[in-house]
């Protein structure tokens, strides 16, 4: 794993950064692969990177998109992570349909959901069962609970270690997740984390010696780069 962290001034910088980070590694994989494969997060912090990259003049035909994990809703909801997605970005531009490989949550039973969505990467992966593939970019958020994705603090899809999707829960809200092995597959993975209500979490997932279990964000130890982008209000104490 190459760890880097990176403290932007804002919330703006830490966008453009970001933005930067993924066409790079965008045109990396298209030139060695034919194809970029990204996973987004949810939340507020990246729809204004999803945007801008909205706004990009890119091979749409050669990019595929997951999610991280969605809310056990329909797409069409509002807390729907696909929902704020395509508003911000994919109804925005010409990216074939089937490029687009949203978690499924309509079967009435998460648990049968994650296991065809489960099928579904396997399928276009070409991974056999028992392998965890490996996404070009995987962005993750980080709440104050130290929470990325549905990996919620001592719950037990954070035992899960031989599945690629898995059932999340947090207060009863069922959720579809990445697993953390299938998350550290991946060649690279991005936090974006903005304001002082996440420093003490921040404090806790960089410790040299804390529960794993208490903050799920440490069991993000991606095979390729972990690239930690935080606004100033998150990171003012990891200053160099």
């Amino acid at each position: 794993m190459n760890k880097t962290v990176e403290v932007l001034p804002d919330l703006p910088a830490l966008v453009a950064r970001a933005l930067d980070f993924i066409l790079s590694k965008l045109e990396t994989a298209i030139r060695e692969r034919g194809q970029f494969t990204i996973a987004l997060s949810g939340g507020t912090t990246p729809k204004p990177l999803y945007e801008a990259i909205g706004c990009s003049n890119l091979p749409w035909d050669k990019i595929h998109v997951f999610w991280g994990d969605e809310r056990y809703v329909p797409p069409n909801h509002p807390d729907s992570n696909q929902l704020m997605a395509r508003v911000a970005w994919l109804d925005r531009v010409a990216i074939p349909p089937t490029n687009i490989h949203a978690i499924p949550t309509l079967s009435g039973n998460p648990a049968v959901d994650a296991a065809k969505h489960e099928r579904h990467l396997q399928e276009f992966f070409n991974s056999p069962p028992g392998n965890f593939p490996a996404l070009d970019v995987v962005l993750l958020g980080m709440g104050d609970d130290a929470h990325t994705a549905s990996l919620f603090p001592h719950t037990e899809a954070l035992k899960v270690s031989d599945r690629l999707v898995t059932v999340g829960n947090k207060d009863d809200n069922l959720r579809i997740t990445f697993t953390y092995p299938l998350i550290n597959a991946a060649r690279n993975v991005i936090f974006l984390a903005a304001g002082t209500n996440k420093r003490p979490a921040l404090a806790q997932v960089f410790a040299p010696v804390a529960d794993d279990f208490a903050y799920p964000s440490r069991l993000i130890r991606p095979q390729g780069e972990l690239l930690w982008l935080l606004d100033a209000a998150a990171g003012l104490e990891l200053r160099p």
